[in-house]
């Protein structure tokens, strides 16, 4: 499996702003004073001398993953914004000739999680195919209400592109069959209005996808045993890190997770390879790397020798 991240901000998109980028380019310009470059030959080896949150941004769009199969074959977790720039990259391929065949599978319906669909330019395209799964039975509700008047000039209905919608059934026990090799099932999140997490297994590889999810000390006492089995040897967890342990306390029952807690998760499951997103919205880049050097160093004081941690950065993928 691969797995490419298209959208790793919560809540709302959020585009670096002027005043952040000319406070970046000086902070780039200091070093580069100091380390004495003198002519555009050293450049490139300069910027790889960079701290990650001045060599990169970690973006601005909402939820949005794709998972590539062993096979080929793509499937899109969530349509946050970042989905527009994974359908310009999917124009390219099927989708562009009208002979595409997708399957999204939604965590849940709120705003961020469904924003970009309608700029999702395979949606538009006859001869394409839209497969939808998620838990929530009025998932053609929910989309459809998104393009209605006065809201988009493009009904959802109308839009040229085929649609099915599948019930996936969260009591059932038995996961569900993709491929030949690749399954997929879920797990209900603690969220307003409710989040499921999908995990994705293939060739002995466990990828699971977690987001909008309030991990605390409560949840885990109530249902360990199953928390457990569902997440524990994951070799990918992407899982909800959208605040600061402070603002996690004065935002209690938001829906949310702290990074102190996702890093507490993910080392007591032993995962892996653990991935923190869902960024808060007023964190700028700099905030968000400051809070990823204190989550790596909680890691290191919990004993953490195992367990490699990330932040989500639009474009990052891993192959598992």
């Amino acid at each position: 499996m691969q797995i490419k991240l298209w959208g790793v901000r919560g809540s709302l998109p959020s585009p670096t702003t002027n005043d952040e980028y000319s406070k970046k380019i000086t902070m780039i310009l200091d070093l580069a004073i100091k380390a004495g470059l003198r002519n555009t030959s050293g450049i490139p080896e300069f910027l790889k001398s960079l701290p990650d949150d001045l060599r990169y941004v970690y973006g601005g769009n909402t939820t949005c993953v794709s998972v590539t199969s062993n096979s080929g074959k793509i499937y899109i977790l969530d349509c946050g914004s970042g989905i527009r720039l994974l359908g310009y990259e999917l124009m390219k391929g099927p989708c562009g000739k009208g002979q595409g065949v997708l399957d999204i599978f939604m965590t849940h319906y709120h705003w961020d999680h469904i924003q970009g669909l309608p700029f999702f330019t395979p949606l538009y395209i006859k001869g394409n195919t839209l497969n939808f799964h998620s838990p929530y039975r009025d998932q053609k509700k929910f989309l459809t209400n998104q393009m209605a008047a006065p809201y988009f000039p493009a009904l959802f209905d109308g839009t040229e592109s085929a649609k099915n919608f599948v019930h996936l059934d969260v009591n059932n026990p038995d996961p569900v069959k993709l491929e030949d090799d690749l399954y997929v099932d879920i797990f209900p999140l603690k969220h307003p209005g409710g989040s499921f997490a999908y995990r994705f297994k293939q060739a002995g590889k466990t990828f699971i996808f977690a987001t909008d999810a309030e991990f605390t000390g409560e949840v885990f006492e109530k249902g360990h045993d199953k928390i457990y089995e569902f997440f524990q040897y994951a070799d990918l967890l992407i899982i909800d890190s959208q605040y600061t342990l402070d603002e996690s306390f004065m935002k209690f029952d938001w829906g949310h997770t702290s990074y102190t807690m996702a890093i507490n998760c993910g080392l007591r499951w032993k995962v892996k390879n653990l991935v923190m997103t869902h960024h808060e919205p007023a964190y700028t880049d700099t905030k968000l790397h400051e809070n990823y050097r204190a989550a790596i160093e909680h890691g290191e004081n919990c004993g953490n020798e195992t367990t490699r941690i990330y932040i989500a950065t639009e474009g990052m993928t891993f192959s598992l």
